[in-house]
């Protein structure tokens, strides 16, 4: 008998037929590791959490091949991190999450407790974030060496966006959905109608890129930041003019995958940004539980509405804060608006000070923002640095992609539903 069918048997033959059995049976294979059911759960759970998308039988049931794929595709990169004895820090780790917490305006340990009051283990998240680490260590170790930017190219790349100076530039963000073998089309151009479907009725583009996108901005919700049509080929070039800001694309094939597209603003280069406004803010949110009821729901919004019609100041904003939900809102003394999660951004650019927002969706409930101060920037000009990493992050993230494809090739994957 093969080992891999003698691992499933003695695992389930322990785990008996009691209900816990049911939720720690095994759901995949990966070489010598196993993906359970509740990993799969509970990576589901955070997801629908952390993107807004309902938690629904029929949204997990869409979405549970691709949450599926990331976690064996994760169970890959720590075994190929495992060989070469790579791994990263608990302060790496804590890094991240505070990364997280400051573009999404949360305290330090808010995001912890924001997870665990979803009830959700912090576990989820940090298995996800470590294994993301790993990997990026392992791809550098593996290729660092063998990718190079050279003088010529950045200043060819500087060259070539000071030629488009006075052209429109688009602030993009995107969600990249990779299709590694022609077979799999037919799925992930399914997943990219779901989600697009998903954030029109109202869930986070940030959010979902950072759990789905395969490309290397998902880190930062996506966001690409400034781009010309010249940079994009098509059919990304012709969607993004076509585009009218807040609009979002539908799935764009490219021969390596689906796009999706979201046109956060335009602006004619050596013109100030407004991404580079600098924005002191109070947000207070009342948190709503997953399984919150319509009439909790109704209470939310009705104490978010109270809120927006009475608050003249960011004191009186703070005072409730304090009062109302003090561990579910914050004030910030500033930000850079380019570091603002879109949906906020947007919201707080288009506020007068002092002037109080409508109700909005907020992390886990309904919120209301005020801006306290508002500084705008002074023109921008184009980073040699940024050129640089641009043109290094998009070669590392082919190499990234290319090997984590040659790995699964060789991986013996069982997948039991």
């Amino acid at each position: 008998m093969k080992w891999w069918l003698q691992l499933g048997l003695a695992f389930v033959l322990v785990l008996g037929t009691t209900a816990h059995a049911q939720e720690t049976r095994i759901a995949a294979v990966v070489n010598n590791d196993i993906v359970t059911a509740d990993d799969v759960n509970a990576r589901m759970s955070l997801i629908m959490r952390s993107s807004g998308i309902p938690d629904t039988p029929q949204n997990r049931q869409q979405l549970a091949p691709r949450v599926m794929r990331s976690l064996v595709d994760e169970k890959l990169e720590m075994q190929e991190a495992a060989k070469y004895k790579v791994a990263v820090s608990k302060d790496e780790v804590d890094k991240a999450l505070a990364n997280i917490e400051s573009r999404n305006n949360m305290t330090k340990g808010g995001l912890v407790d924001y997870l665990k009051s979803a009830g959700i283990s912090p576990k989820t998240l940090t298995d996800q974030l470590t294994a993301s680490l790993t990997w990026n260590k392992v791809v550098q170790g593996r290729y660092a060496s063998d990718v190079s930017v050279s003088d010529a190219e950045v200043q060819d790349e500087i060259a070539r966006i000071k030629a488009d100076f006075g052209k429109p530039q688009s602030h993009v963000a995107e969600i990249f959905l990779a299709v590694d073998n022609p077979t799999q089309d037919g799925e992930i151009k399914s997943l990219a109608d779901k989600l697009i479907q998903q954030i029109r009725a109202g869930a986070n583009f940030g959010a979902v890129a950072q759990q789905f996108s395969q490309a290397p901005s998902a880190a930062q919700g996506g966001d690409i930041g400034w781009v010309t049509p010249s940079q994009f080929g098509p059919p990304l070039s012709d969607a993004v003019e076509k585009m009218n800001a807040g609009e979002m694309s539908y799935p764009l094939r490219t021969p390596a995958g689906y796009y999706l597209l979201y046109l956060i603003e335009r602006r004619i280069p050596g013109q100030a940004s407004e991404d580079d406004t600098q924005i002191a803010f109070v947000e207070v949110v009342f948190p709503l539980e997953p399984t919150s009821s319509p009439q909790e729901q109704q209470r939310a919004a009705n104490q978010a509405q109270q809120v927006t019609n009475t608050a003249k100041s960011c004191g009186e904003m703070a005072k409730i804060a304090r009062e109302q939900a003090p561990q579910y809102s914050s004030q910030t003394p500033s930000m850079r608006a380019g570091d603002i999660p879109p949906d906020l951004r947007q919201v707080l650019l288009s506020l007068k000070v002092a002037e109080p927002s409508k109700p909005i969706p907020a992390r886990g409930g309904v919120g209301v923002a005020m801006v306290c101060q508002r500084t705008d920037p002074a023109p921008a000009v184009p980073s040699t640095d940024q050129v640089y990493d641009q043109i290094m992050h998009q070669r590392m993230d082919q190499m990234s992609r290319r090997y984590l494809r040659d790995l699964r090739r060789g991986a013996y994957v069982d997948i039991r539903g």
